[in-house]
């Protein structure tokens, strides 16, 4: 069965029995390609698609929440009235819904639908041909395609229709080198909200190389230096240190239960005057981007942090309630199986007055940090820890010979106090955030940054 306004609408409106403080239902439909690339063949390709619909009530800042992949209107009507007598039913309500512009539109130029599966397994051969022909030291490849197209329509107890077309393309390599009992390994991904079109901006051949370039030079490379010495962060190294530093911790549900290192902390300084945070769902192309969120909130700009002051928390609808915000736009799910949460979107620090080459050249000795790998964080105390996957020695105010096996390990307050120059340039990494058994496409930037000291976990000198 289609689902349409007048049946979202009737749904919602037996659902809200009782008068719930809040309710939505949320339809998705979710069809994907993706094809794994392995030892110079195929080794898995999965074509599917997936609909269901969920209904949440909110009374008394508590939750009830079902979904059902049965979308005949029997089975809505039974989830809707289940849902409801759980939230304490009584009369029937009625909800009359408009539909609601979207903020920001984007453009798909090639619908990754409309590219037939050789093409696509094609985009896979050709890189593992370019990335093999890189070194005989390349002992293995493995390539990732995947697109998706996912179209939402939430109807919400205010009144709002929300709908979006999310399309994601992704493709992934990850290149394995080894010498004389030495293994490294290079990683790369490409993708973001946007058709096939991708590839044209960002060869996958060319994401393949650079991996390969990667695994390959760090087998040379003289183990890191350990001690506590400046590091340079290149905008090249994407924001893996601001999504994980700070950005689980200004998500209100972290943050209003005291699980936050900043819970508490609106209008402190808990940054250098240099550190603006932004987390915008409204860029073009990037993976953490949408028109509405999954509750139907337009999409928006949210400053988090301003000249180190911070000044906002990334809120969903119910801790909005719970905490006296307003919902930035940042209630996502997995799908239409999983309740909505806070999460970020395209996390980033805005660029500031230094050229990287000026951030560089000031550094006498220490790191310089062009990828970063991945890292943890403990959100209540700030304290992470990240792996460096390309790192260099910086010497005299040049960018030396490579390293391998470094590690950073701070304080997330106490490194982003720290910051003390902050290039023009900006760089942007991809991933997919998990939280709660939940993942979402997201991605987080940064300009290259100068840290006076920090502690390099390596080899002993």
């Amino acid at each position: 069965m289609d689902i349409t306004q007048e049946i979202i609408s009737d749904i919602l409106s037996i659902a809200m029995k009782g008068g719930a403080d809040y309710g939505d239902v949320y339809f998705e439909s979710r069809s994907s390609f993706s094809a794994q690339f392995e030892d110079g063949h195929v080794e898995k390709i999965v074509n599917g698609t997936d609909s269901g619909v969920s209904i949440r009530l909110i009374r008394d800042l508590r939750t009830y929440f079902g979904h059902t992949n049965d979308l005949t209107m029997e089975g809505l009507r039974s989830l809707a009235e289940a849902v409801g007598r759980a939230a304490e039913s009584g009369e029937t309500a009625t909800v009359n819904l408009s539909r609601a512009v979207p903020p920001v539109d984007f453009n798909i130029e090639l619908p990754p639908e409309s590219i037939p599966p050789e093409r696509k397994i094609g985009l896979l051969r050709d890189a593992d041909s370019v990335a093999r022909g890189q070194d005989e030291r390349i002992k293995q490849v493995t390539l990732i395609y995947r697109d998706t197209n996912k179209r939402v329509m939430i109807g919400t107890s205010d009144g709002t229709l929300a709908e979006d077309e999310r399309v994601y393309t992704l493709a992934l390599v990850q290149v394995v080198a080894a010498e004389d009992g030495i293994i490294q390994t290079g990683y790369e991904p490409v993708g973001g909200f946007a058709g096939f079109e991708i590839f044209e901006t960002a060869p996958f051949t060319e994401i393949a190389e650079e991996a390969a370039r990667r695994a390959v030079m760090m087998l040379s490379a003289r183990k890191a230096p350990a001690g506590r010495m400046p590091v340079v962060i290149g905008s090249e190294a994407g924001g893996t240190m601001i999504h994980e530093a700070i950005g689980h911790g200004l998500e209100a549900d972290l943050a209003g239960q005291g699980l936050s290192v900043y819970t508490g902390k609106i209008n402190t300084c808990v940054a250098s005057e240099h550190i603006t945070v932004i987390d915008d769902a409204t860029l073009p192309g990037k993976r953490g981007s949408f028109r509405f969120d999954d509750e139907g909130v337009p999409a928006q700009r949210t400053v988090l942090v301003e000249k180190g002051l911070l000044v906002n928390y990334l809120y969903d609808r119910l801790n909005a309630m719970k905490f006296g915000g307003r919902s930035t736009g940042n209630g996502r799910r997995e799908s239409y199986r999983h309740r909505p949460i806070p999460r970020m979107s395209n996390t980033f620090i805005a660029p500031g007055t230094h050229s990287p080459e000026e951030i560089i050249r000031s550094v006498d000795r220490g790191l310089y940090v062009k990828k970063m790998g991945g890292g943890q964080v403990n959100t209540v105390n700030g304290d992470f820890v990240f792996d460096v996957q390309e790192g260099y020695l910086l010497e005299k105010g040049a960018i030396s010979e490579p390293v391998r096996g470094a590690t950073l390990t701070g304080n997330g307050p106490a490194i982003l106090s720290a910051i003390d120059m902050v290039g023009t340039d900006i760089g942007f990494a991809i991933g997919t955030c998990g939280k709660d058994a939940q993942g979402v496409p997201v991605s987080d930037a940064m300009p290259t940054v100068r840290i006076p000291e920090m502690v390099v976990g390596g080899a002993l000198q």
